[in-house]
């Protein structure tokens, strides 16, 4: 009798967890592109203290930016990352989410830079914006993000499409090959960098990066909450020998209202604390730094991730 009474209470004790363990998961991208492994690197970093914190993280392959922030409104998401044009669309009920506004969506932090690139051949003579009027570019199809902010970006210099000898309406794709082919200048591509539609670029023909910045665009990051200013670093693309600031989307790390406050602290302090580890994770953070990391939020922050930020005086 007092065999059988012991075994039930071994079979009892062994039945319940030391602590319960709390799942999340990360909505990214496709695996080729760069928010699949960025997901992949949160997870990793948040598993190694899971022990701890109780809290069990798996990335998942997905759509992008507009079923992320879909399915975490439906609740089958915790985290997902997006575009901030998109949060801030989804938020405001504009664009794809037009009278379908997602007011529970919340930011955690923006991670890296989406940067609009406007790459030129070195013989085009194209050294800054002003000099475009009379040369023959690429603006993107109507419709992309691309073209979007590359319009808004030529509306701020007062350029306009009849200014040009030519305004392309080919994809950021086409780019390379049509410089390498003759038919154009320069062309415009919002991209995470390095990329490598530049780098095919850069082995076909001489090519330069050219900087956008300056007042108008201080005013287009005022007007615009869901853009951020950026850096290419001079080190990613050959025969650039300098940094080019531009401007941007960022990727955000967003989730929902109703996730528990100490799950997205913990995921955006597990970020802070490993910071330097992070940034080497993928070439796209070689120039993030942790105040970046709340540029381009376009969303009301989540209380969790604020909390983080504050304890590491980058919040007052």
């Amino acid at each position: 009798m007092r065999k059988r009474m012991m075994s039930t209470v071994l079979i009892a004790t062994l039945s319940v967890p030391a602590f319960a363990t709390q799942f999340i998961t990360i909505g990214t991208g496709g695996v080729t592109g760069t928010y699949y492994p960025t997901g992949g690197a949160i997870c990793r970093m948040m598993n190694k203290n899971r022990k701890t914190t109780g809290i069990r993280c798996s990335v998942e392959s997905t759509g992008g930016s507009v079923y992320n922030v879909n399915t975490i409104n439906a609740n089958e998401l915790d985290f997902g990352i997006a575009q901030s044009d998109t949060a801030y669309q989804a938020y405001h009920g504009e664009g794809k989410f037009k009278d379908k506004a997602v007011k529970g969506l919340r930011s955690v932090l923006a991670i890296y830079p989406e940067l609009l690139a406007f790459v030129v051949t070195k013989s085009s003579g194209i050294k800054s914006l002003a000099d475009v009027k009379g040369k023959k570019l690429n603006i993107d199809i109507p419709g992309s993000g691309t073209r979007m902010t590359t319009d808004i970006v030529l509306e701020a210099f007062g350029i306009k499409h009849s200014d040009l000898a030519l305004a392309n309406e080919l994809k950021s794709s086409e780019g390379p090959t049509m410089l390498k082919d003759n038919k154009i200048d320069g062309y415009f591509g919002v991209f995470g960098h390095p990329t490598a539609n530049i780098k095919d670029a850069s082995n076909s023909v001489d090519i330069d990066l050219v900087a956008i910045d300056g007042a108008p665009i201080d005013a287009l990051v005022e007007k615009y909450s869901y853009y951020a200013k950026g850096i290419i670093s001079g080190t990613f693309y050959k025969g650039v020998k300098h940094d080019t600031p531009s401007i941007g989307v960022k990727a955000v790390l967003v989730t929902k209202d109703s996730i528990d406050e100490k799950i997205v602290y913990t995921v955006a302090k597990t970020i802070l604390d490993n910071f330097e580890a992070f940034k080497k994770l993928h070439p796209a953070y070689k120039t993030i730094t942790k105040e970046s990391l709340l540029d381009g939020l376009a969303v009301p922050q989540h209380p969790g991730a604020i909390k983080a930020f504050k304890e590491a005086g980058l919040i007052k």
